[in-house]
């Protein structure tokens, strides 16, 4: 016990399986249980690193998505605007197309009416010449 507490004082310490040690057990055990207690700890830091990698990737990829549908919502809605002006200026060339027709329409019917007037007139002149005779 005294070559124990001599050795102690030197700084030199025997283990549980007698050999000599510069560190005293204790000491040497708790730096042991930091030292798996640090590695461990990497590992998980290491194990967060990949899935905090995998999450950024992931948020990434949705990103790049979610543009993707955007750029084909633009897309969509100009084409609905250029076909809406299309069905408009379509319909303006047929507004003007019924619009002429119509004044057509109406020319050919006092042209009917003069026909007609005439007709009635030219009847009216046989008439009175058959009478005549």
């Amino acid at each position: 016990a005294m070559a124990q507490a001599a050795l102690g004082a030197a700084g030199l310490h025997f283990d549980e399986l007698n050999k000599l040690r510069v560190l005293e057990p204790e000491v040497a055990a708790q730096t042991a249980q930091l030292r798996e207690e640090c590695r461990a700890f990497v590992d998980k830091t290491a194990e967060f690193q990949k899935i905090v990698g995998s999450l950024i990737e992931l948020v990434d990829q949705l990103a790049k998505a979610a543009e993707s549908e955007k750029m084909k919502a633009i897309g969509a809605r100009n084409l609905l605007k250029s076909i809406t002006k299309q069905r408009e200026a379509q319909e303006q060339q047929l507004q003007a197309l019924i619009a002429e027709k119509k004044m057509q329409l109406e020319r050919y019917r006092i042209e009917y009416e003069t026909l007609c007037k005439i007709e009635a007139d030219q009847n009216e002149f046989i008439d009175q010449f058959i009478f005549q005779k």
